[in-house]
């Protein structure tokens, strides 16, 4: 962990969906750094699809982890 963030996670193979999300990227890391960093854990991710599946939604229920979503960027296109 550096400055509070885990290292990039990248997807050799494949697409990433919940399932995969869920035990490549939440089961080793998330369930680590929460126990690790403690009340003050916040947990952030983009939004992407694969996050939103219902079984990572029940995994991270289950987990007692709430999502933080920030703030949302509006970006226009460039000129």
């Amino acid at each position: 962990m550096i400055n509070g963030r885990t290292r990039l996670h990248v997807v050799a193979n494949g697409t990433m969906t919940g399932q995969r999300y869920i035990d490549e990227v939440l089961l080793p890391h998330v369930r680590l750094f929460r126990g690790a960093v403690g009340d003050k854990f916040v947990f952030m991710d983009d939004n992407a699809t694969c996050h939103r599946t219902l079984a990572v939604q029940d995994y991270l229920d289950s987990e007692g982890i709430h999502v933080s979503y920030g703030q949302r960027v509006l970006r226009s296109k460039p000129h």
